[in-house]
């Protein structure tokens, strides 16, 4: 009994179907590591519209509204007219771009020493001493020993990186004066490369994970697309004709014949045929095509992480379907992008501008996302309306013991219509306003102003 027992299996097969067999299909599924080489990288890119989108599209957005910089007025213009001079929001881009297509690109922060292979020290950027910014890939950049030791900042990245230059020679760079973007994640560095050929420092390119998909919407498409150059056949019965096909003289007269017949039909629209053979057109249906390729490029959609309104740049279809919700999410997307990878790579290098624009450091200065989603006109109207009613609110109610004393309520309500653009530039009209005020006043001589002190303390008393 215990033999008999120890033949059963916890599981349910079918000998028909082959379930649960060595036979059955979904048994036989698991995934392999996969390989895309630099030159199907570069083929993809170039040769399909998918690919491209999907690399291009995040990175764009990231770049698309730029940053705002918190600070005095003409320290703004300075650090602006810094980005402007270096190209800073282009660099950005083209990096990003080729980080995500690569799977990793850098940029080359040069402050103009010998020997970039010594840790950047930006405290000693002075004004205008931030000269060039240089976009580097993986392909340019080799990537030392890995970092060890885990008390380090370079923990789990090269100590150092290598550069060949023009005329062959190495320049090793530290990595604190790069900006590094990565595609996508590579666990298989944390096994050292044991699951196939480690990224060693870099991540890998977004279209390894997607290629799968893309490539089947492209073959769905390729389909569609000569199907319907076969939609509809024309079909002549001829007599006799299956009898004498392997006579080349008859081979070739049928083939006269019907050219002649084509040529007539499209010239005229009529075809002429011996009462003898018969005429027939199939035509394929078409319908359902569109549904069948809209579902795979829903796939790429998901798979790419990217709303099929924004990678198509189509409206959503269906019934009162506006997408907004598709969108929301996509801009939460590219916001974490934005704050959780550009802004950490991007943290010396902004030390550095800071510094290269204004000549020091102004700990107030401080740079912040601006947000993907615009409100229209009418919605800013509200908001502004509604924070207006909600400040005289507070203000009429401030009668007898203040709760918020009135001059900290005003200064609270000028910065916050400052800020979210609702009235630019209040402050400074506001300044110019009291200064306009102070000036108007007569300067009392010393004589009256001690009369008029005497007086106050007298009334005082």
């Amino acid at each position: 009994m215990g033999h008999v027992l120890s033949m059963v299996r916890d599981g349910l097969v079918s000998l028909a179907s082959r379930m649960g067999t060595e036979r059955d299909k979904a048994a036989s599924v698991f995934y392999t590591q996969p390989i895309l080489t630099d030159e199907q990288i570069i083929a993809a890119y170039r040769g399909s519209w998918l690919p491209r989108k999907i690399v291009d599209i995040p990175a764009l957005d990231s770049c698309r509204k730029w940053r705002n910089w918190q600070a005095e007025s003409d320290q703004i213009g300075l650090i602006e007219a810094e980005e402007s001079r270096l190209n800073l929001r282009g660099k950005v881009l083209e990096a990003s771009k080729k980080a995500r297509l690569f799977g990793g690109a850098a940029l080359f922060v040069g402050i103009g020493d010998a020997d970039p292979s010594r840790p950047l020290d930006s405290e000693r950027v002075g004004k205008g001493g931030l000269k060039h910014l240089t976009v580097l890939t993986r392909r340019q950049l080799a990537t030392g020993e890995i970092e060890r030791d885990p008390t380090s900042e370079w923990y789990g990245k090269p100590k150092f990186y290598t550069l060949t230059g023009v005329s062959g020679t190495q320049v090793v760079i530290h990595p604190s004066r790069l900006v590094i973007f990565n595609g996508a994640m590579a666990p298989d560095e944390d096994f050292g490369g044991a699951l196939g050929q480690g990224s060693h420092g870099w991540g890998e390119s977004v279209l390894t994970a997607t290629l799968d998909a893309i490539k089947n919407a492209d073959s769905t498409a390729a389909n569609i697309a000569s199907l319907v150059f076969e939609a509809k056949i024309d079909i002549i019965k001829v007599p006799q004709f299956s009898a004498n096909i392997g006579n080349q003289a008859y081979e070739d007269a049928v083939l006269r014949r019907y050219t002649l017949a084509n040529t007539i039909k499209g010239v005229n629209g009529t075809l002429i045929l011996d009462a003898e053979e018969e005429y027939d057109s199939k035509s394929a249906p078409l319908s359902g095509l569109t549904d069948i390729i809209m579902a795979f490029l829903q796939i790429v959609s998901g798979a790419a992480d990217i709303p099929v309104t924004r990678l198509l740049g189509q409206s959503p279809a269906g019934l009162n379907a506006t997408g907004d919700a598709d969108m929301k999410n996509y801009h939460d997307r590219i916001q974490a992008i934005q704050e959780l990878d550009f802004t950490p790579a991007m943290s010396r290098l902004d030390e550095c501008l800071i510094r290269s624009a204004i000549g020091t450091r102004d700990l107030d200065i401080y740079a912040s996302w601006a947000p993907l989603e615009q409100m229209s006109e009418k919605d800013k109207a509200d908001i502004f309306k509604t924070k207006a009613d909600a400040a005289r609110t507070l203000f009429g109610s401030s009668s007898g013991q203040e709760i918020i004393p009135r001059q900290a309520l005003s200064e609270a309500l000028v910065n916050t219509l400052v800020e979210d653009g609702s009235l630019p530039g209040l402050e400074a009209a506001i300044a110019a306003f009291e200064g306009s005020v102070q000036a108007d006043q007569p300067e009392l001589a010393p004589e009256e102003a001690l009369r008029g002190n005497a007086g106050s303390d007298a009334a005082s008393s």
